[in-house]
């Protein structure tokens, strides 16, 4: 599913400036990132630049699935029209306005003729209109007016009709998309019931002064963020959260997981001596996937029986059926990315990681590859390639001599033209403009390490070296890393 979002936020109004716009843009468009979406992020744009973000947002979404605005900024009604204010909007009346701003109509309208089967749009906008006082009537209402809401479409205001919102006066962000943030990252949590946490966080936020409103046609449910476990059903979810397991002494899996999770060599060991063909293939596939998490997880700790069986896969596993071996190398690629609890790690678990993506070279291999990019979809902002896609990635190494040194220094490695080489620390000032210090590697073990760190291996990826020839051995960054 292809999601892509056009988030605005404003706040360098010449006359009325506001606090928090650019930050609540920042952040809505970081988390959507999280979940997957296109974002195009634009910040105090003008009338041009929001025209120009619309029309390229448009283009997006005629290959996509969902779309979602978000706009936070000064927001007002005319004549029950809504307008969201651009940073040179003209407010000396309200034809001014409406000729210098953007018409949510405009931008209701581009979604619906999109051909998006959903559309979302979020206003963090209804603002007290604080020009009112110069034109010569009243506009009638504050706030922002209700609107026509296309089938598929789900419309979310800040306040209810005809109230205003409050921008967070010495917070980061306004109180609406404060409460927003807090709840949109909810696992399997549809968009009705989050936006009903966000209205009854705003509402204690703000003492019951502002109660968020939301006007939705959605044909069918829609969730930000579903968790591995709601999106995989080939296994259960004691398997894909195997920290909820409950030991079975009748069932011999458990006593070989049991050994497996000892921090003990030699317990480890006896309980990989038990992995037999005939005993793989009379354990059920989600006690093998359950193993196989645990054969890679004692692999990763140093345990030689287990980082062998890795990599003679295909010999340890001669002769089982063909589903079983799939839900053990399922669990082994499983474990590489996610925890105990089914949750993506911070930090991947790559201790194996070449042994156990060489075996993606094996077409009888391609299901349990294919299952890991499917868990991962989600997360591929995480990544500059997803993992288990068989997809070729070209890194350009830029090599350069300093001081003398007989073995060229790393200077950027880039991919698709852009240098993806930055500092592990992003605070460390010693190291934030350009590495400081260096290590001395030999070239394979170069290519092996950036190959960990992008988590691609080392068969779907080509190095071309410039600046010098490709050397034997080089000078990396010490603290820097390419992992996005």
């Amino acid at each position: 599913m292809k999601r892509v979002a056009l988030v605005i936020g404003n706040a360098s109004y010449p006359e009325k400036p506001l606090d928090n716009p650019c930050n609540d843009a920042q952040d809505v468009a970081s988390v959507l990132r999280q979940f997957g979406f296109l974002v195009l992020e634009r910040k105090d744009a003008t009338n041009a630049d929001m025209g120009r973000a619309l029309r390229d947002f448009r283009e997006e979404l005629y290959n996509a699935d969902l779309g979602l605005f978000f706009f936070a900024g000064h927001g007002l009604q005319i004549d029950g029209k809504n307008y969201l204010l651009a940073t040179d909007t003209c407010a000396n009346d309200e034809l001014d306005v409406e000729y210098s701003s953007m018409s949510l109509d405009k931008v209701i309208d581009s979604m619906e003729k999109s051909g998006t089967s959903t559309n979302l749009v979020v206003l963090d906008a209804c603002r007290i209109n604080p020009w009112e006082k110069r034109w010569h009537r009243s506009t009638g209402t504050a706030g922002l007016a209700p609107v026509y809401v296309p089938r598929g479409t789900l419309i979310a205001f800040a306040t209810s009709p005809g109230q205003t919102a409050a921008d967070g006066k010495g917070k980061r962000n306004g109180e609406y998309t404060s409460a927003l943030l807090q709840h949109i990252g909810t696992p399997d949590c549809t968009i009705e019931a989050m936006f009903k946490r966000v209205r009854n966080t705003l509402s204690i936020a703000t003492d019951g002064k502002q109660i968020s409103w939301e006007h939705t046609s959605l044909a069918s449910e829609f969730y930000f963020n579903r968790s591995v476990g709601s999106r995989i059903d080939v296994y259960s979810t004691t398997a894909l959260k195997d920290a909820l397991l409950e030991y079975d002494a009748s069932k011999p899996s458990h006593d070989v997981i049991r050994g497996l999770k000892v921090t003990n060599w030699p317990v480890q060991a006896r309980a990989m001596a038990k992995l037999k063909p005939e005993f793989i293939t009379q354990c059920n596939k989600n006690n093998l996937f359950i193993v196989g998490r645990n054969i890679y997880q004692a692999a990763c700790g140093s345990e030689h029986t287990a980082g062998r069986f890795i990599g003679d896969f295909a010999g340890k596993t001669s002769g089982v059926p063909e589903d079983k071996k799939k839900a053990l190398l399922d669990g082994m690629l499983f474990e590489v990315f996610f925890d105990g609890s089914g949750k993506l790690r911070r930090d991947f678990k790559d201790g194996c990681f070449s042994s156990l993506f060489s075996l993606q070279q094996f077409e009888s291999n391609t299901p349990s590859f294919e299952f890991i990019a499917e868990c991962l979809l989600p997360h591929a902002q995480r990544f500059h390639a997803l993992p288990g896609k068989n997809v070729e990635v070209a890194v350009d190494v830029v090599l350069e001599f300093r001081d003398d040194s007989k073995h060229p220094h790393v200077a950027r490695i880039c991919i698709a033209s852009g240098n993806v080489l930055r500092p592990e620390d992003e605070e460390d000032e010693d190291e934030i403009e350009e590495p400081q210090r260096f290590k001395k590697r030999s070239i394979d073990h170069f290519e092996a390490r950036i190959s960990t760190e992008l988590m691609i291996p080392l068969h779907l990826l080509s190095f071309t070296y410039s600046g010098a020839k490709k050397p034997s051995t080089l000078y990396s960054p010490r603290y820097w890393t390419v992992r996005k």
